[in-house]
C-alpha cells in the first residue's frame, strides 16, 4: 500500500514509501510462536476430568497466552503496521501511531544533511538508521531501521540537493559574476 494520493501536493511524486525494517517484527514472531507452543503444551498435560481446578487452570493459561500475545506480538505488530517514512520530491513525510497518530512533514529545502548509521547486523539485513539535520527547533531526526538505508540516503541527498539549487537557501559566499 502506497502513500495516499490525497495527502500530496500538485505535482509530488513519492520516491520512496517504506516501513521499518521487518527485523522489527523477530522478538514479536518469537514470542508468539513461544507462547503458542507453551500454551498448547500446557494444556496438554492437564488431565482430561471436568473439575472446577481443571477448568480454571485450563481458562488460565488461555487467558495468559492471549494477553502476552496481544501485549508482546500483536502490539509491536500494529506500531510497525502504522510507521512509515515517505520521500517524495519535496518533503520527507513521517507518521507512527496507532491510536493516536504523529507526523511530521520536513520540506527538502530545510534539510541540511541525510546521513546514516549501520552496525554489523544492519549491514547483513540491508537497513540502518537515517540521520537528517533539518533547519528547525527539532534540529536532527533519527529514523531507525530503515529499510535500504543507503538507495534512501543517496536520493534523499540528491533531492535535497536539487531542492537547493531551486533557490532556497542562497549561498551569499559565492561572487557574482555579471558585474564588470
Amino acid at each position: 500500500m502506497g502513500f495516499p494520493e490525497k495527502h500530496l501536493s500538485e505535482g509530488e511524486v513519492v520516491e520512496f514509501h517504506l516501513r521499518t525494517h521487518v527485523k522489527e517484527l523477530f522478538l514479536p514472531v518469537l514470542i508468539l510462536l513461544v507462547t503458542g507452543a507453551a500454551a498448547g503444551f500446557g494444556l496438554g498435560v492437564m488431565p482430561d476430568d471436568d473439575s472446577t481446578t481443571v477448568t480454571v487452570g485450563r481458562w488460565a493459561i488461555v487467558i495468559a497466552a492471549v494477553l502476552i500475545v496481544l501485549i508482546w506480538s500483536f502490539w509491536p505488530f500494529l506500531n510497525w503496521l502504522t510507521t512509515t517514512f515517505t520521500v517524495t520530491n519535496s518533503r520527507l513525510i513521517t507518521r507512527t501511531g496507532v491510536i493516536s497518530r504523529t507526523g511530521r512533514n520536513i520540506p527538502l529545502r530545510r534539510i541540511n544533511d541525510a546521513a546514516f548509521e549501520q552496525g554489523l547486523t544492519d549491514r547483513f539485513l540491508r537497513c540502518g538508521t537515517l540521520i537528517v539535520s533539518a533547519a528547525s527547533e527539532e534540529g536532527q531526526i533519527r529514523l531507525h531501521d530503515v529499510p535500504r538505508v543507503h538507495a534512501v540516503q543517496l536520493r534523499l541527498s540528491e533531492l535535497v540537493g536539487e531542492a537547493h539549487e531551486d533557490g532556497w537557501p542562497r549561498d551569499d559566499t559565492e561572487e557574482e559574476t555579471d558585474h564588470p
